[in-house]
C-alpha cells in the first residue's frame, strides 16, 4: 500500500526520530512510504489547503501558534479519514484526542513497538475505507464504499442500503450481500446488518446508531453483537 504520512511538531530532533521509527516500520512492511515534515500546524495546513493527500498525521500537541488539538479540529470540520495520531509529552489533552477522533495518543518519550502497533492499525483502517461493493440500481452500476454503509435492511424480495445520505433499493437477498461484507459489519437477526463504525450503543433487544436510529436486536445475539463491536475497535 502507498502511504503519506505527516509529521508535525515543532522540535526537530522529534521529528527525525519519529521519520526513523516509521522508516523501520516501513521496512517491517510492504508498503511505500512517503514522510513530509512539518514544523507547525500553520506549515500543515498551508500544505493542505493545496494537497489533502494524507492518510496519516503524527501530531504533537504542544507547539508556538495554533497547537495540535486546533489543528486537528481544523481538518476534521472536512476530513474524517484521516489518521490522527497524537504524539505529545503532555496527558492534560487526553479528552481532546476522543472529540477529534484521534485514532491513539502516544506519549514520550516514544516506545518503538507502541508506534508500530498504532500505524499497524491505521493501515487497517484505511484498507477498510477502500473496500467497495457494487450496486445494481434502476439498470445504473454504483460503487459504494463500504464504510458509508449505516445499516442494510430486508424488505421482501430487495434490500434497502442506507448512508448518511441517500438509500439505496436493490434486488438481492441480506443473505448474498453478506457475503460481500467485512467485519465491519454485523447481522441483527433476519432483517438487519449494520455497520459497527456507526454503532453508538447496543442493549438486550436493540442497537442504535448515531443518527438515533434503532435496529432490533435478536434474541440471544447481545454478547455476539458485543463481541464484534469491541473486535471491530
Amino acid at each position: 500500500m502507498k502511504l503519506n504520512i505527516a509529521i508535525c511538531d515543532d522540535e526537530q530532533n522529534h521529528i527525525c526520530a519519529l521519520a526513523e521509527l516509521v522508516r523501520k516500520w516501513e521496512m517491517c512492511h510492504s508498503h511505500q512510504v512517503k514522510i513530509q515534515e512539518f514544523s507547525s500546524a500553520e506549515a500543515f495546513l498551508f500544505e493542505y489547503s493545496e494537497n489533502h493527500d494524507f492518510d496519516i498525521l503524527l501530531l504533537d500537541i504542544e507547539m508556538d501558534g495554533m497547537n495540535g488539538v486546533e489543528l486537528a479540529r481544523t481538518l476534521r470540520k472536512e476530513n474524517d479519514n484521516l489518521q490522527i495520531v497524537f504524539v505529545t509529552g503532555y496527558d492534560d489533552y487526553i479528552a481532546d484526542g476522543y472529540d477529534v477522533a484521534a485514532l491513539h495518543y502516544l506519549m514520550k518519550p516514544l516506545k518503538e513497538e507502541k508506534l508500530m502497533s498504532v500505524l499497524d492499525r491505521a493501515v487497517r483502517l484505511i484498507s477498510d475505507r477502500e473496500k467497495n461493493i457494487l450496486l445494481n440500481v434502476g439498470g445504473i452500476v454504483l460503487k459504494l464504499p463500504l464504510d458509508k454503509i449505516m445499516y442494510i435492511e430486508a424488505q421482501q424480495n430487495y434490500i434497502v442500503i442506507y448512508t448518511e445520505k441517500d438509500e439505496y433499493r436493490v434486488k438481492r437477498t441480506l443473505s448474498s450481500i453478506e457475503k460481500e461484507l467485512d467485519n465491519g459489519f454485523f447481522r441483527t437477526g433476519r432483517s438487519y446488518i449494520v455497520g459497527l463504525r456507526y454503532v453508538a450503543s447496543i442493549s438486550k433487544t436493540e442497537i442504535k446508531l448515531d443518527n438515533g436510529t434503532v435496529i432490533p436486536l435478536g434474541r440471544g445475539l447481545f454478547d455476539a453483537a458485543n463481541k464484534a463491536f469491541i473486535a471491530f475497535y
